[in-house]
């Protein structure tokens, strides 16, 4: 047991079973379930740390692959790590490089020791292995690192999701053998595509490792919700009751409350800032196109009643027209909105786990939206 790393189970909804918990790391406390910003690039785009400090992040995730082509992690390390070079002194999660054996299939090839990939940036040839992501991950210095695994597609074939599920299973020994920083923690990564045995199983063989956390991968991929929300189902029963569950890449406001109610404790997606960046914005009533003609002489705030910095001191008009002259500030401001609705979201999710009402929230939630559409 890794004593740098405690979670706490606060508290079981009895309405719906979602849990409210709490994880220690080196670097804070993380109260769940939460909602985390991604930067990739070891920066949140546009969005500089101390206003997500102001719109209340507790965690932000950064990709290895893309740190490790540039500036690359020794670069990285020899700045004192990850935490000192982007002025983040908040947790800080780090993915393995997993998902881009994933979505980079024509640019690399998968065998039992590894991936040989073909950067998108310049054509280089860089090897990727469940030994060398964990080496990466330990100089960037990361509280949470990834396991390095194998995600399948949708849709894939039994065989393939079977095959795909036993080399991740394999390549996590080897990321436990390799793991060597008492102040990091592995997560390891549940994979099995979109068939409930496979993922069981994978959940029970990992579970064997008592590692301080597991991701859910693999899923957000293309399927309908359905099917993630059913393999969700499966998992929650099975998946370690005191450790903390982790659902990659997922971050719709609708997932995360259906991710929570089917016992996910933690969740990242990029969705915030790229729809930002193209004018749209989350709101409690569903999501704004805020280029739209509409909202040109609308002197409101984008949202009535939210604390962020936009909506305190801009307007929908002023936005709309920064956003129309290409001005950068706009996509800005749409940026933190929509990252603080979210950590708003998790705060209000969070408080009514607290108070067994998370199923009338979810009630309320959706007589507000439409079902999926996000």
């Amino acid at each position: 047991m890794n004593e740098n790393f405690r979670f706490e189970l606060l508290h079981v909804c009895k309405q719906t079973g979602a849990r409210r918990g709490r994880l220690h790391t080196p670097h804070g406390v993380i109260e769940t379930p939460v909602y985390m910003p991604v930067g990739t690039q070891a920066t949140v785009k546009t969005v500089s740390p101390e206003e997500l400090k102001e719109l209340s992040a507790q965690i932000i995730l950064s990709n290895t692959y893309h740190l490790h082509l540039r500036p690359g992690e020794d670069l990285v390390a020899e700045a004192g790590g990850l935490h000192r070079f982007m002025n983040w002194d908040r947790p800080i999660l780090t993915d393995s490089g997993g998902f881009q054996v994933f979505s980079l299939a024509s640019l690399r090839k998968i065998s039992e020791e590894g991936v040989m990939f073909a950067s998108h940036l310049d054509g280089s040839r860089h090897f990727f292995s469940p030994e060398v992501s964990i080496g990466i991950q330990e100089k960037l210095g990361s509280d949470i690192m990834m396991q390095f695994d194998v995600c399948s597609a949708y849709p894939c074939s039994y065989d393939d999701a079977d095959k795909a599920m036993r080399r991740t299973v394999r390549w996590l020994d080897r990321c436990v053998k390799a793991w060597r920083r008492p102040d990091q923690a592995l997560f390891g990564i549940v994979q099995g595509a979109f068939y409930k045995d496979l993922r069981v199983e994978c959940a029970k063989q990992m579970a064997r490792y008592d590692l301080p956390g597991y991701g859910i991968g693999g899923l957000s991929v293309g399927e309908p919700k359905e099917i993630m929300y059913d393999i969700l189902e499966a998992l929650n029963p099975v998946m370690p009751q005191d450790k903390p569950r982790y659902l990659m890449g997922v971050g719709s406001p609708d997932c995360l409350i259906e991710g929570v109610l089917r016992g996910v404790d933690m969740f990242d997606c990029v969705l915030a800032t790229r729809v930002a960046r193209n004018g749209t914005v989350f709101t409690r009533n569903g999501r704004l196109v805020i280029r739209n003609a509409a909202y040109a002489r609308d002197f409101g705030p984008l949202e009535e009643g939210c604390d962020c910095y936009a909506c305190r001191n801009y307007s929908r008009a002023y936005i709309r027209h920064l956003l129309k002259a290409e001005e950068i500030f706009g996509l800005r401001l749409c940026s933190i909105h929509n990252l603080r609705y979210l950590t708003k979201l998790m705060e209000d999710i969070r408080s009514a786990i607290e108070q067994d009402s998370l199923r009338d929230f979810t009630e309320d939630f959706y007589s507000r939206h439409v079902r999926g559409n996000w």
